[in-house]
């Protein structure tokens, strides 16, 4: 097996061995819980930081999201963990703590143990929940090893959902006027405004339509939805149902396992319908510029040529990743080739590749899927593997990877979420990834063998990680196979890999140990632009600088396109459908506390102790 992608990493698995302790003996879970949390609930609403701190092994993480810094932070040991709650208790007021029934001993290796825990508690602004997990020490007495507190509602401001629901009762005639009043805003300005209306877009406007907030999202495409008609045919979204719900309609029990793609276009178009969010198709954002109060002057084009300037608190890019903008490889001598090149995005189907030689640059996702179609369609198809592959079969290996909280009859969503969000990055990155990708690979051994013996290489992911840092650093480099790599072993897809493309000459790829390859048409699935692409093109160079490179985490393990950015006002919404369900309502109330006066500022990595309005 390829390790070329494997990293130094040092393991942080709190297995039993590290903390000392020999045997677990007989557990009363639900006890342990419940002294722990009582000792640990009266020493914060005390104020006693000391004793709280007691009640952590040196290596705790706490993991926040907005409930006590109006940020995403991770504060990684137990000094970092005091330095924060001195600075923070005093002004958040943690309080009316409630240990919720979910009490769990688990035992996710055979040499980890933990207990885990969801409570309830309150701060002077906030309604918040969150999940503890305590582990053995040599003592005898359990510790905190993981803490994950993260922000549920304004106390006063409640999501417009179930008994807050807007009780006012209209005829056709009155919603049909409502709703052209709220769409064309000819008296208003929107207080945010969204670039792109796929599901990132759509589950964030949802979020802010139901917390009272006008919203518009701005899409070029004349339909919701087209961001998924518009690619091949073949598409299916790679995660099972469970995992894929949006916010406020679930899927139906009658929904496929994986939802192909024109299918996932009708339901992203409906979901628009039915929650009534405002959105501008066949519309174009131009250009956005923040004048000197932090506003943003927003510049809008209809299909008809009319433009219209919004001025908005807040500008949102949900425009995916790169844009959507192909990431052509810059490969010499294209001029000198008499074949077709294009991007996998420009792919629809087989129909135009009948007798002909093809070649697929790239073994990810997209490459795979497109040299599948063409494979079972009888095409001559040669992928060109340029570096080694993580490969995981998804339906099988589900158990693995989300099947103890995203299944059939499995925990609701919200616990769901909370329970997988809980667990900070750091611990995962630090030896729990690389224990599941090793399962993952032991589980599919003989068919990774078939796999590599037909000249495939495979991986373990960036520092054997499986697909954790894979997505967040790369969103690529692995496949998910759903047919792909039988069809190598049985030599329907060849694969080309022993050197790297030198240049293109008339008939195909010539590569740098001399050989060639010859192709009638050639077929980049090469991934997407950067994700600064489209804050450059509408907002300018002077914005774009400001931010670093988005993909990947920050030295805390938090994923950097969900923190606020430099610029007031200015945020992203991008990722899978399952990130965006849970972060949609993050991003949403971070937006209303601002809306509502009740968050001035962040206690973010870059400022260290800032002090935030309460």
């Amino acid at each position: 097996m390829d390790t070329s992608k494997a990293g130094h990493w040092t393991s942080r698995v709190p297995t039993l061995d590290k903390l000392g302790v020999k045997e677990l003996g007989e557990i009363d879970e639900l006890k342990v819980a419940k002294d722990w949390f009582q000792e640990f609930s009266s020493s914060v609403t005390a104020g006693n930081i000391k004793n709280v701190i007691s009640l952590f092994v040196d290596d705790a993480l706490w993991r926040d999201l907005v409930s006590l810094t109006w940020d995403m932070r991770t504060f990684d040991g137990s000094s970092k963990i005091e330095t924060f709650l001195k600075d923070r208790l005093p002004l958040v007021h943690m309080q009316n703590f409630k240990l919720r029934e979910f009490v769990r001993l688990q035992k996710p290796f055979p040499d980890v143990a933990w207990i885990v825990g969801l409570f309830d508690f309150e701060t002077g602004p906030g309604i918040c929940s969150g999940v503890f997990r305590l582990v053995p020490t040599a003592d005898g007495t359990w510790k905190a090893y993981t803490m994950f507190t993260v922000l549920e509602s304004f106390k006063g401001h409640p999501e417009k959902i179930g008994i807050h629901r807007d009780p006012h009762a209209r005829t056709g005639r009155q919603w049909k006027e409502k709703r052209e009043h709220e769409l064309a805003f000819e008296d208003s300005d929107p207080i945010v405004l969204i670039v792109g209306a796929g599901q990132s877009a759509l589950q964030l406007a949802a979020r802010l339509k139901y917390l009272d907030i006008p919203t518009l999202m701005i899409e070029k495409d004349a339909r919701v939805g087209d961001v998924w008609r518009n690619r091949y045919d073949s598409l299916c979204l790679h995660f099972p149902v469970w995992f894929d719900h949006m916010p406020y309609i679930p899927f139906p029990p009658t929904w496929p396992l994986f939802t192909p793609s024109l299918k996932m276009a009708d339901w992203m178009e409906s979901y628009a319908t039915t929650l009534e969010l405002d959105i501008w198709t066949s519309s174009t954002v131009m250009e956005a510029t923040q004048d000197d109060n932090n506003k943003w002057d927003v510049r809008v084009q209809r299909k008809d040529g009319s433009e219209r300037v919004f001025k908005v608190n807040h500008f949102v890019f949900a425009t995916g990743l790169g844009d959507g903008a192909p990431n052509m490889p810059d490969i010499p001598n294209l001029n000198a080739f008499k074949g077709t090149v294009i991007h996998s995005a420009q792919y629809r189907n087989a129909s135009h590749y009948g007798g002909q030689q093809v070649v697929v640059i790239g073994a990810g996702n997209a490459g795979h899927d497109v040299a599948s179609d063409l494979a079972r369609a009888g095409n001559d198809v040669t992928m060109f593997q340029r570096s080694s592959t993580f490969v995981m079969d998804l339906v099988k290996e589900w158990k693995f990877v989300g099947g103890a909280l995203y299944t059939e009859g499995g925990p609701p969503i919200e616990v769901a979420d909370r329970l997988s969000h809980s667990m900070p990055h750091l611990l995962l990155e630090g030896g729990m990834a690389q224990r599941t990708a090793q399962a993952i690979v032991d589980d599919q051994k003989e068919h990774l063998d078939k796999l590599m013996q037909s000249g495939f290489r495979v991986n373990k992911g960036i520092k054997d990680a499986g697909l954790l840092l894979q997505l967040k650093e790369k969103s690529g480099g692995h496949y998910f196979d759903t047919g792909g790599s039988q069809l190598i072993i049985d030599g329907k897809i060849k694969i080309k890999n022993d050197s790297q493309i030198k240049s293109y000459y008339e008939e195909g790829l010539e590569f740098e140990d001399g050989s060639r390859l010859k192709a009638d048409a050639i077929i980049c699935a090469t991934g997407v632009g950067d994700m600064r692409n489209p804050i450059r093109r509408i907002c300018g160079d002077a914005v774009a600088d400001l931010l670093p490179s988005l993909l990947g985490v920050n030295p805390e393990g938090e994923l950097k396109w969900f923190l606020p950015f430099p610029r007031p006002g200015l945020w992203m919404m991008v990722g899978s459908l399952q990130l965006n369900r849970f972060y949609s309502k993050l991003l949403a109330l971070e937006i209303q506390g601002i809306e509502l006066g009740i968050i001035g500022s962040h206690y973010s990595l870059d400022k260290g102790k800032d002090v935030t309005a309460l």
